[in-house]
Parts: C-alpha cells; structure tokens; sequence
C-alpha cells in the first residue's frame, strides 16, 4: 500500500491522536434486546412495514437489497449496489445493520455524501423505525468543527478580540445558547450565518484542544458526542468524517487510541459516487493564508486568556502572518493554464482565480525560495517560543500545531512523490456569493485566498489496504454507481461497476443493481433539442439560452437550470432575468439552504446552480417540473488532478478519455438528472442542450446509462406533455 500524504486540518476533521477516547472496542450488553424481525417479517406485502403508518408500496427491489446486504454480512463479503431513485434503501441497509449489531454485538458505521441524507438517516428514518421496532441505540456524529468548544468560549469572553458589531452581538447570542443547549451543534442556532467570522474562533477542532487536560472536559460536547457513540449500535456520520478520521489512524500507524470513530464490524457508504473524490481531499494535505492567521490567532487569544503571552510570542505571530502573506503572494500565477472546472469552478482564466498545476516547484524554489525559508523560520521562532512556555496546559497543543504546519509545508515544496499532483488553488473570499454579488463585469476585483494543495493521483491502493481490508464488509450503494456498455478506441470496453470499483480499489464484491421503483417512461420526458450547435462554437450560448427560455414559458418556471460552468450560469442567468416573468434564483445570491427554501416557497421559481445542486438535493412535486443541463458534465482536462489521473491511465495503456472522462461524466450527469423524478407523483421534462450525446459515438453510452426516460426532439412533445397540468 502506497504511503498517505501528511494529513491536514478540514473543516469536518475530528481530533488529533492524542485527544482521542481509549478503550473504544465496545463491550458486549448484559440486557438483550428485543427481537428483530426477519427481513421476509419486516418487507413482506403483509408484513411489519405494510402494517406500519407509512404509505407502503411492497418494493421487491427493497427485499432484495436487503437481503443481499445481510448475505454479504454474514458471508463477511464486501457489496456494491446500485439502487434507483425510489427504491427505499435506506431502510435496505438499516435493518441488516440493527441484526449484525444485535447478532455481533457489533458496531456498524453508516457514511453519507451530504448533511441533508444524514439527518434525514437520524432525525426521519430512525425514529420511524423506532414507532415499529421500540427504542434503538444509534448515534449521530459530526466533525468537530460543527461542536462548540466551552474552553475556547471562555477564553474569549476574558480577553476579547472581537472584530466589529456583528461579532459581538453573535458572541452574546452563542454565550447565551450554551448555557441550554445539551449538544453544543451550531445548527441548533439558524440566526448564525455559514460564514460567520466568529464560529472558527470557537469551535472544537482539535488542533489546540486540550484532551482531558482541560478544565471543561467533562461537559465538553466532543466528549459528550464520544460518549454516545461508545454505546451505539449504529454510528451515523458523513464521508468527510470518516475520511478525516482514516487519515489520522493512518497518520498514527493505526494505533488504538487515535481517530474519533469508534471500532465497527462493517460500513456502509450511502452516496457512494463521492468516495474516490473525498478521499483524495483527505488524504491529501493544503496550506492557506487562513490556515497561518488561524494559528497566529489562536496563540494569541489561548495565551492572553491564560495570561501566559509574551512580547516575544506576540513578536513570532506577527512575523508569521507577514512572512505567510509574502510566501502566498510570491507563488506564481499561469492564466494560460488555470483551469475553470466543468464540476464547478470559479475561475475564467482574465481573473487569476482558479486552480493551476505546480508543476514547477524546483523554479520556484530558485526564484523566490526566500519567501518559503522566510514562513520556515517564522514557524520554528513560534514553536521555540512556544516550548519556552512552562506549565501553560495550551501550549503542547499549539506547538505541535506549529510543527505540523511546517511538516506539510516542506511536502508541499519539497516532496518528491509520485504519486501526488501538486497545485495551486485561488478562491474568491466570501465563496461563489462573493463573485454572485460582484457580477461578471467585476470578477477581477473579488479578493482571494490561495490555498496550496497536495493530493493522491490514485487512491486505489490507499482504500484497499487502509478499507477494504480492515473491515469484514463494506457496502457502497448510490442510485449511480454503473456506466453502460461502450466500445472504446482501443475496442475495449466499460461497463457496470467496472469504473467505481477500478477507481476505488475494491478488487471482489458482489455486485446487484436494482432497477427504480419509478415508472420513467410514463413520468419524465429527455428533450434534446434538434439543431444544437457544438459547445465549443460560437453560437451555442445564444441558442442554449433561446431554447432554455422556450421550455421554462412551458414549464411556466419551476426548474433547475444546472450548468458545468460558473461563467455559463451567470452569463444565462443575467440574459434570461431580462426576458422571463419568472422568479431567477442565483447560486451563490444566498446559502444553498436558504436558496432551497426560497425555491420550494416561491411559485414558478427557477433556480441557476452548478455543481453543488446536481446532487444531495431533493425537491418533490410540481415545484419542480423540469431540469435542464447545458453540457455533458466533462472534467476539464486542464485541471491538476484531473490531468494527472489522465496521463497516470495514459502511462498504464490506458484511454484516459473513456477509461476516465466518461465514466465519470455519465455518473455526474444521473445524478443531475435525478433530481427530477424523486416520488411516484413527480412528473417533468429533462432537457440536454448538448448535441454532442446524439453525434459523437461516446454519446450512446450516456443515453444507455440513463434511466429509461421516454425520450423526443420535438418541442410539440414538451408542450403536450405539460398540456394538461396548464390549464388554469
């Protein structure tokens, strides 16, 4: 198994080794619980659920996963399923789960892709099982980034460096939060916006945490959280948790006492398509302006609470703010080959923002290696004067912070391994609401922060060694998982779940699809409108914009119009709110919650997304009645990551293009797709504005992959097709 990266500090990473629980490995109880129904009991057309409050519809798709995940657990084989849209599966893999840990007394860990499904997991189906089946041991974690710290609280509250009005009338309505709340989770507080300067000041990551050392140990949320999970039976977290977790106990050596997950028998991955990405961002390291005024920051409020600074401390954070600034503004910009991400990225290559290879780190070292001593030595000053420190509890966290910082500074200019693309990624402060708010005609005057980043090229041998082999089962299911069938340049062929598993190093599962509970021949119409010209000529903006205005008079809004580029949303968006009736909503105007909410409240909205709203996003009834996706959703292969996961395929003899590019794209173009037909009530019209997917021989494979939607070019068909439901 390949080495991991050093691991580096994300918004949902759990503690650091030290600050982990011990004695994990959980104990078998001494009361039995009560007995579970056979699966045959539970899903059977007469059986426990029929009887249940649920509008129940005997799914023989539903039995049948469920039952392939219990074989597999008891045969202790690793399972891939693909589950369409409607097929319940959920509660497939739930009851398995609760038999194993019955049967074991075992724990299983349920990873989800997105917030939205794990609390739909804990808050929704859970307790629905619940009302049948009686009280269940089942936990509900989330990175430590989500938790406030009391220590930090506290420490704040003595020695305030607070910036500004907004930041202090949060402090008073958090201080007054955490004297109720018996979770410490920010979601508990809606008036906390997501980019609350002030919430990373206090939360609970670990970095500076003091583990049982610190005062506020016992009533800490963290410990609380920890707790819980010792004595469950199933621990719900998402993949970015369970990944950040992974990266530690590998940075760690896999001893016992580091991560936060508990010890489990088997996982289970729902949204499986994320994993190959996520881990990747895990196991890979970055550094940031912010990640060095962070530090800087938090010596300096730790200290000053405990009285312990000193002027040669406050000396040392200064200079490493001002030697970081230097570092990242001396890091070079190429516009020729910044990468605008068909997955969602920012950039347009006259902005500077945007992510480039970097690849020429040895120049830059020769050039400008000044600057990247300069950040070396101010870390090591602050790590001296931090080991000067004597009987400051804060301190050996903090130094140990110093240090790691400076070890992935040295990866990230110095390693030679070949196995990891190294690149740079500048970002837009304030996020897509900032370029939202400025508008195309002031992009290039939207402040940045540049993050320098390491990642894997390949992650196969990393999950092989460090998942598949660790656990006696893994279940990965998703409702788009499989490629279809396609003769290759080379004739070779993809199909099934050849890309995922090649991609994620799972070398023998089993293997099932189950077909959708949906009927899509008779509930969704594809629309390829005939004519189109190529995305890569000059008159496909003006004709994708025509024909997206036509279908939305016909729709009379109620749409997702989901685009590959940041740049193509804004530019349609801005050209349509000119010539349409209809409410526009902007990605990045407001959060993706609060733009969600706005949709589902507002009658005949249209709201414009990239990336984030083609997946994890489920809106049900005529709200949304159609969605509509300019391009076949290709990766540009520009991009760092994705060039060098091209050329690793090249180098092997592979396609890069079909082995790769497509796959992927087809995977990404379900999942955008998919939010459309989300319950047997739902009706729409999908629209694809791309010829490409009727002209290029590639194109068969996509129309393959896809569900089998009733499918026209005609727009007479549209109209007919929503005839109906428009008579006022």
């Amino acid at each position: 198994m390949s080495s991991p990266l050093p691991t580096s500090r994300a918004a949902d990473e759990p503690a650091d080794p030290a600050d982990a629980l011990r004695g994990e490995h959980r104990q078998p109880r001494q009361n039995a619980a009560p007995k579970l129904p056979s699966l045959y009991e539970f899903f059977s057309p007469h059986g426990v659920l029929s009887r249940s409050g649920l509008a129940f519809e005997h799914r023989k798709g539903q039995y049948e996963m469920a039952r392939a995940i219990e074989k597999a657990f008891a045969d202790k084989r690793h399972l891939i399923v693909e589950a369409g849209t409607g097929t319940g599966k959920t509660l497939a893999y739930l009851l398995p789960a609760l038999h194993l840990a019955q049967a074991r007394q075992q724990r299983v860990i349920i990873s989800t892709g997105t917030k939205n499904l794990q609390e739909q997991l804990f808050f929704k189906d859970v307790p629905f099982l619940e009302t049948i089946l009686g009280p269940l041991k089942v936990c509900y974690m989330k990175g430590r980034a989500n938790y406030l710290c009391k220590h930090k609280l506290y420490a704040l509250r003595d020695s305030p460096l607070l910036s500004g009005l907004e930041e202090i009338a949060q402090f008073h309505a958090i201080a007054a939060w955490e004297k109720t709340t018996a979770t410490g989770d920010r979601a508990e507080i809606d008036a906390l916006p997501e980019s609350s300067a002030l919430w990373p000041k206090i939360d609970a990551r670990g970095e500076a945490c003091l583990g049982q050392t610190c005062p506020d140990w016992e009533g800490c949320f963290v410990t609380a959280m920890r707790r819980k999970a010792l004595d469950a039976d199933i621990v719900i977290v998402n993949h970015h948790l369970f990944f950040a977790d992974m990266a530690i106990k590998l940075q760690a050596g896999a001893s016992a006492d580091s991560g936060v997950l508990p010890a489990a028998a088997v996982v289970i991955f729902d949204e499986a398509h994320e994993l190959e990405e996520i881990a990747g961002n895990y196991f890979g390291i970055g550094l940031s302006t912010q990640r060095f005024d962070e530090l800087a920051r938090d010596v300096e409020m730790m200290l000053k609470a405990r009285q312990a600074s000193t002027p040669a401390i406050e000396s040392a954070t200064a200079t490493l703010r001002e030697r970081a600034r230097m570092f990242f503004a001396a890091l070079p910009y190429d516009n020729s080959r910044i990468a605008t991400l068909d997955a969602g990225s920012s950039a347009t290559p006259h902005t500077g923002l945007g992510r480039m290879n970097f690849e020429q780190r040895a120049e830059f070292l020769e050039e400008r290696g000044d600057t990247y001593t300069g950040a070396l030595h101010a870390l090591a000053r602050l790590e001296g004067e931090l080991d000067r420190l004597k009987d400051v509890d804060e301190a050996p966290g903090l130094r140990k912070r110093t240090a790691d910082i400076a070890t992935h500074l040295k990866f990230l200019l110095e390693s030679q391994d070949p196995n990891t693309v190294f690149w740079i990624d500048r970002r837009a402060a304030g996020g897509v609401r900032a370029l939202a708010q400025k508008g195309a005609r002031g992009i290039g005057h939207v402040s940045h922060h540049t993050h320098l980043q390491a990642t894997p090229i390949d992650v196969s041998q990393i999950m092989a060694g460090a998942l598949f082999e660790e656990y006696s089962s893994v279940v990965l299911t998703s409702a788009t998982l499989t490629v279809a069938s396609g003769a290759t340049a080379s004739g070779d062929s993809v199909s099934g779940f050849e890309h995922i598993s090649k991609r994620l190093g799972l070398a023998t599962a089993r293997e099932l699809v189950v077909p959708s509970h949906f009927d899509y021949p008779r509930q969704a119409l594809l629309y390829l409108p005939p004519g189109m010209p190529s995305p890569a000529e000059p008159g496909f903006f003006i004709q994708a914009a025509e024909r997206t205005r036509r279908v939305l008079e016909i729709t009379r809004g109620r749409a997702f119009c989901l685009f590959t580029s940041h740049a193509q949303m804004r530019a349609t968006h801005e050209r349509l709110s000119a010539e349409l009736p209809y409410p526009l909503l902007l990605q990045g105007a407001a959060p993706r919650n609060v733009l969600l909410e706005q949709f589902r409240d507002t009658p005949n909205a249209v709201l414009f997304g990239t990336s984030s709203f083609w997946q994890g996003v489920d809106v049900q009834g005529e709200q949304l009645s159609c969605v509509i996706i300019d391009k076949l959703p290709f990766a540009v292969p520009s991009d760092p990551v994705v060039k060098a996961r091209m050329d690793a395929i090249a180098a092997a003899g592979g396609n890069p293009f079909f082995d790769y590019q497509v796959p992927s794209a087809v995977i990404t173009l379900k999942q955008g797709f998919g939010r459309l037909i989300r319950s047997l009530k739902d009706r729409g019209v999908l629209m694809l504005l791309d010829p490409r997917i009727q002209r290029q021989r590639y194109g068969r494979i996509f129309l393959d992959s896809l569900p089998p939607y009733r499918l026209t070019q005609s727009i007479e068909d549209v109209e007919a097709f929503f005839a109906p439901a428009c008579v006022s």
